[in-house]
């Protein structure tokens, strides 16, 4: 009977191992198509006689960049961690794996048949990251609602009573973006205001209430794993998600300032805005509290410099959000490239980031194969310097370009301000195009590739031996 119970129980872990590795090649290949798409539109903006055909138009390239980043890559990435994260967390294995393939295949086939069909200029409308078509939506709403029941009855069947940050973050994020996804789909908001008002509340909460809450839930697990030290405060960590619910399903609004949205409503996205630095502060302080005191780990790791700096963009992107919404700067900012990387601080910096992290630090322990480190220390810096080029390079950009405008300024003068600035967007965007490279790259070596020789696995990813 003993034998039998370990024979099942290794069955089921294998299955778990088997789930995370095909989330993570799938969310790879996803991420090596969107970013390529991305590359060429940021050579478009210095060179608009690039690719000219309908089928690579700006306008159709895009949302494909956008929607395929969001969720080809990003939400089928953050979910293969999220299964291992809550069963680990909860001590058991995934309840109805059965259910997360079915996830997997549904978040595919909706990216899938989303790229198509905005390139055949088959879209949503003007609706930023919902261009897709209705029944391509029904797909990921059906991977968000098997990949919530996979969750919950994984919580459910815990070991301890206790619930451990991470899955509260993980599961909210789930539940919450089924809600927002339904709203974002019902007909009768589809016409005049309502439109503004619920593309406003999908566009924003489609980061906050969705990538956010699943990095974080990934950092809380992650970090401490990885440092091998309990997470500073689990109160500062409760904290940040209440209020983080309460704070940001209002403040997608400060997108439509000086619009016909009612003033009141729009000031209340301000307010709500700035009560936001209460979570963001609190999931910073501990974090650094975390990893306080452990830096020499840091240095050593593959796994933990991503996680850092999916921190610090997590604290910059979210503070320049912030000031982004005052009225002031937003009549200087609004409709520009500063808009621009201010997205990319956040989906690239913050979310992207920390995903990386959770699948270098989490992907060997269920494989026990390594990274070539020296591929990881070429996405690190390729990544960091690119992104770090790429937002400074807009977000300087984007304010002459404001500041031109509001001078009553032709608006060839705006194009000609913001032209250097497009190329440096192009080679930070080259740089982390090679990145992912290096990454597929390391992928390949901690799923299919042969087992790694290194020695050295748990101390060059703050982990324990793999289990």
């Amino acid at each position: 009977m003993a034998a039998s119970d370990a024979s099942e129980r290794a069955a089921e872990r294998d299955e778990d191992r088997r789930l995370f590795v095909a989330y993570t090649i799938s969310a790879t290949l996803w991420l090596l198509l969107t970013t390529a798409v991305g590359l060429l539109l940021s050579f478009k903006f210095p060179y608009p006689d690039l690719a000219t055909s309908p089928y690579l138009s700006f306008g159709r390239l895009r949302p494909i960049h956008t929607n395929g980043t969001f969720y080809g890559f990003a939400s089928v990435a953050l979910t293969g961690i999220a299964f291992y994260v809550v069963a680990r967390a909860s001590g058991r294995p995934l309840w109805a794996p059965k259910l997360a393939w079915a996830a997997l295949w549904c978040f595919n086939i909706a990216a899938l048949a989303g790229s198509v069909t905005l390139d055949l200029g088959i879209n949503n409308g003007d609706q930023e990251y919902r261009e897709w078509v209705w029944w391509v939506t029904l797909f990921f709403l059906a991977a968000l609602v098997l990949s919530l029941i996979a969750l919950v009855g994984t919580v459910a069947r815990r070991a301890e009573s206790d619930i451990y940050i991470s899955n509260w973050y993980l599961c909210g994020a789930y539940i919450f973006t089924i809600i927002l996804g339904i709203t974002a789909i019902l007909p009768w908001y589809q016409h005049g205001l309502g439109q503004v008002a619920v593309q406003g509340f999908y566009m924003h909460n489609a980061v906050g209430m969705w990538f956010t809450f699943l990095a974080l839930g990934t950092l809380y697990y992650a970090l401490p794993k990885l440092l091998n030290r309990p997470i500073y405060s689990y109160a500062l960590g409760v904290l940040g998600f209440w209020t983080n619910l309460v704070f940001y399903p209002v403040i997608g609004a400060h997108h439509f300032e000086f619009s016909p949205l009612p003033w009141w409503f729009q000031t209340l996205a301000i307010v709500f805005s700035v009560g936001m630095l209460v979570p963001v502060v609190a999931g910073t302080a501990n974090f650094a509290l975390t990893i306080r005191g452990r830096w020499e780990r840091v240095r050593r790791s593959y796994a933990l410099p991503f996680l850092v700096v999916g921190v610090a963009y997590y604290f910059l992107g979210s503070s320049q959000g912030t000031v982004e919404a005052l009225r002031s700067l937003q009549a200087v900012w609004h409709l520009t490239n500063f808009t621009v990387g201010h997205s990319h601080a956040t989906m690239y910096g913050f979310i992207t980031f920390v995903a990386w992290g959770g699948i270098y630090g989490l992907l060997p322990r269920v494989t026990g194969k390594e990274p070539n480190l020296l591929a990881a220390g070429l996405h690190f810096w390729l990544a960091l310097l690119g992104v770090t080029l790429y937002v400074g390079s807009l977000s300087v950009g984007g304010t002459l370009q404001g500041l031109d405008w509001l001078h009553g300024d032709p608006f060839i003068a705006s194009v000609e301000a913001a032209s250097p600035f497009w190329v440096a967007r192009a080679v930070g965007g080259s740089m982390m195009f090679v990145a992912h490279l290096c990454f597929a790259y390391n992928v390949y070596w901690m799923t299919l590739g042969r087992r790694a020789v290194h020695a050295a696995t748990p101390a060059a990813a703050g982990a324990q031996p793999a289990r």
